[in-house]
């Protein structure tokens, strides 16, 4: 039985996710505390890196993740060409912390699939946080960064971001993820699909196609 460990890193408080099979591990969103991470998961072979988006606070850690680990690193194809400018140097708030992003070992679009210890995660784009925000839906659960939280989602007012592209990836969301998903997000607590369907006004407000 695969087991969730989340780490909280970063100056603004993003959640890690450690996802434990079958004695490996896949990190998500390792913020900008990568050798600490890895640090913490010595018992285990972390071989999988996945970022949600290329925000600082999810991705400054990877190199150090990556250079602890030999792991694999996967991200957006959207994200990566600005993010890897932006990884390790001040953002929006005038903080720089962690290092810059390394080259992916695949870069994922929608509609493709991630796979890790016989678990299938399906890509699905999510534009608007970041022009390529990812989120990645596993049996019963999903990993979805800053494009939803518990009973909001994603700012837009950042650089890149884009609130009538949110507003699409809200209502794709809707269509596709089962009532009955846990949803690990990239800040605060963890939630479910039908909890936000009742419960969160971006989601109520989004009609479906």
């Amino acid at each position: 039985m695969a087991e969730l460990r989340r780490f909280i890193v970063s100056p603004f408080q993003t959640n890690c996710y450690a996802l434990i099979s079958g004695g490996q591990c896949m990190v998500i969103d390792p913020g900008d505390r990568g050798k600490d991470i890895a640090d913490q998961l010595l018992n285990t072979n972390v071989t999988l890196i996945a970022a949600t988006h290329g925000h600082n606070d999810h991705v400054s850690g990877v190199a150090a993740l990556k250079a602890a680990t030999g792991a694999q690193f996967v991200m957006s194809k959207a994200d990566y060409p600005w993010a890897k400018e932006h990884a390790g140097k001040a953002d929006s708030s005038g903080q720089a912390y962690g290092d810059p992003i390394p080259e992916p070992d695949r870069l994922v679009e929608d509609g493709d699939t991630v796979q890790f210890d016989g678990i299938a995660f399906k890509v699905i784009a999510t534009p608007g946080h970041t022009p390529g925000g990812v989120v990645y839906v596993g049996p019963g659960f999903a990993f979805v960064g800053d494009t939803l939280f518990k009973g909001s989602c994603g700012r837009t007012d950042l650089p890149n971001g884009n609130a009538q592209d949110l507003a699409k990836s809200l209502r794709k969301l809707k269509q596709v993820v089962p009532l009955d998903t846990t949803i690990f997000c990239g800040h605060g607590p963890e939630t479910t699909m039908e909890y936000e369907l009742q419960h969160n006004p971006y989601l109520k407000d989004q009609p479906t196609d």
